[in-house]
This record gives C-alpha cells, structure tokens and sequence, in this order.
C-alpha cells in the first residue's frame, strides 16, 4: 500500500520530447535535431550540452514512427516468419529466401525486421507491426491462405509482398507452380516402375499433429503449397494411396513421420516429402531400419538445399531460394517507387539425383 495521504496511481510514462531537451540545454530544436541526424554545423560544446540534456531527461533519440510519417520513408521492411522466429534460422531453404531478400534491401540501404508468428500468436504478431514504423511488409516464406495482419497492414497503405499467401488481392505475389512441380517428381518415380508411392506432406495448418490425412483434410488445408503439393499427388495416383502428414518442417519431425509410412505393410517403393528437410527425415527412418536408398526405398524433395552430412545427391525440385529472395527484393523495389506491380511466377526445375533408382 502506499502511504496515507499520497495516492498509489502511477501516471503513465511519456516519451520526452525533442524540443524538451533543446529547451533544457537552451538551444534552438533545429540545433537540437542536427545532433540527432549527424549533419556537421553544430559545435562539439553545443553537442555535449544537447546529449546530457537528452541523459537527463532520459530522451532515447526522435520517434522512429513520428520520423517516417515526416519522411514517407522509416528504411525498415517487415518480413513475417510463420511459426517460432528460430524456423527462420534453421531451415536452410528459409535461409535462403532471406539472404537473397536480404541482399537487395542491403542494396537500396533498407533494414529487416523478422515478424514471427507461432501458432495462437496472431495478436503478438499484430502488436509487433503496429509498434513499428514499416515501409513494406513480407510474407516471404509462404504460410495460412488468409491473415489478420493483411487487413492491419492495408489500412496503413502499407504495400505487401507474398509468395502464394495469405490470398488476398492486396498482397502482390510470387508463386511457384507447387502443383505441376509435384507431378514432375510422381511423373519420374512411375517412369523408374514405382506404383506403391506415398506422400510426406508438410503441416496442413497451424500445430497440425503428425498423421495419416485424407483428400477431406487436404481439401480444407490451411497452408496453400502444402495442398496443392498433396493434391498433385491425389491428381496422379488417386486419393486411396498412403499419405501422412509431418507435424513440423525438420528432419526429426519427417523421421517420425515417415515411420508411419516405412511400418505398413506392404511398404511403399517411393516417398514424395514436399520438402528436402522432410525427405532427409524419410532417409534417416529408412536407414534406421535397414533400408537402402535408393536401393529398397527412392525418396524424392522438394526445395533444392544441400544436405551436407548425405552422400548422396537428393532427387528434388529446385526452386532457388536465394533467388526468389532476391526476385521479391526487385518487386519490392518497384511497389517502393510507385510502379504497380503485378502477380509474378518463380521458375522451378526437376534436379535428378542419387535417390531414385527403376523398381
């Protein structure tokens, strides 16, 4: 309790002010903002005095949002990260894609700020771009057909980049073809004889628990690349074939997935993982049971990376991540100076490799 007579309520803080500290160190504000900005025309002495009025004052620098609504520009990009930040670190594809993106903001001067949004993390993701003073916004690694965040985003005139979600005609997008791309591998594992072919696919929706799933569970998919990866697969080999579903994007999560399909009896000749970090977990859970690849077991990716501890080389479909960053990079460029920039499609190829064999 506080003491008698005085009241307990604490008056919420505020933010000092520029022309606060001019007026503590008794200089003009436009001497005090030159110290902020770095410009030459202001003495060591006056700089001094400004800097220990801001101390004293506890005046932290101008407000980066009060700053970009004067200037049209804050020189930060957005770029949300579906699921913990650390997925954005730990899938070499999302490295990738981020690097390339990286590069040309680099280029045009511009900083990142990665927008995580775990699942049930929607309102920490809408608090975070609503504090933040931001030029553009990214969804550069694919994610939920639809977003909360686009409707916040627009409202601002914000412009917004995606690649094949949310789908929402005011996200500018970058797609690739992830269904005619999943039907080029099942296309080249039934060229080699296969016919008992299974799918790993990707988390459908957020926090989706690793299973058997059905057209039904395809058909309702939240994540968009993930159904129509799975649907190129029902397309070509109708919907009663094995089709389980990892519950998260990494080699361990695959494993155990894969065990589900590697058990079964009679057990499949071929697995299509929709990502390469998926199919070195169906490599480990073959390996653990004895299972030579390509030998007893062919095992297809999709994504292209490099899987430095395998011998081999992954058949997989490449999609060049770090240059689909750097492409996003240019379209962002281009809605930054104006130009009205239309939907684009980002090539992808089938790259065979050592772990596909003719059944």
């Amino acid at each position: 309790m506080g003491r008698q007579g005085q009241s307990t309520t604490r008056m919420p803080h505020r933010r000092p002010t520029l022309r606060e500290v001019a007026d503590e160190a008794g200089v003009s504000i436009s001497t005090a903002s030159l110290v902020y900005s770095g410009k030459q025309g202001v003495s060591p002495a006056t700089a001094e005095r400004v800097r220990a009025a801001a101390e004293t004052l506890g005046y932290a620098g101008p407000d980066p949002l009060a700053s970009s609504l004067r200037h049209g520009r804050s020189g930060v990009v957005g770029v949300h990260v579906e699921g913990a930040l650390g997925y954005a670190f730990q899938d070499p594809y999302a490295v990738s894609v981020l690097d390339g993106l990286g590069q040309v903001l680099d280029e045009l001067g511009m900083g990142m700020l990665l927008v995580p949004e775990p699942p049930g993390g929607a309102e920490h993701a809408a608090r975070l771009v609503a504090g933040q003073a931001l030029d553009a916004l990214v969804f550069a690694l694919c994610g939920p057909t639809t977003s909360a965040l686009v409707d916040q985003v627009a409202a601002r005139g914000i412009p917004m980049l995606g690649t094949g979600a949310p789908v929402d005609e005011r996200v500018v997008q970058l797609r690739i073809d992830d269904r005619a791309a999943t039907g080029e591998l099942v296309d080249h594992l039934r060229g080699l004889g296969h016919e008992r072919i299974a799918m790993l696919a990707m988390p459908l929706g957020p926090g989706a628990p690793a299973g058997p799933v059905t057209v039904a569970d395809v058909d309702a998919a939240a994540y968009p690349d993930a159904r129509d990866r799975a649907l190129a697969f029902v397309d070509r080999l109708g919907p009663d074939l094995p089709m389980v579903q990892s519950a998260g994007l990494s080699i361990d999560g695959g494993a155990q997935a894969a065990a589900l399909l590697l058990d079964a009896v009679p057990r499949p000749t071929a697995v299509v993982a929709q990502s390469d970090l998926l199919a070195a977990g169906v490599i480990r859970a073959a390996t653990d049971r004895g299972l030579s690849v390509p030998d007893d077991l062919s095992v297809v990716g999709f994504d292209g990376i490099e899987l430095p501890w395998f011998e081999g080389r992954l058949t997989t479909v490449e999609q060049d991540g770090r240059g689909k960053g750097r492409r996003l990079g240019d379209m962002l460029r281009r809605l930054l100076d104006g130009e009205v920039v239309p939907d684009e499609e980002h090539p992808t190829r089938l790259r065979l490799g050592t772990t596909t064999c003719p059944r």
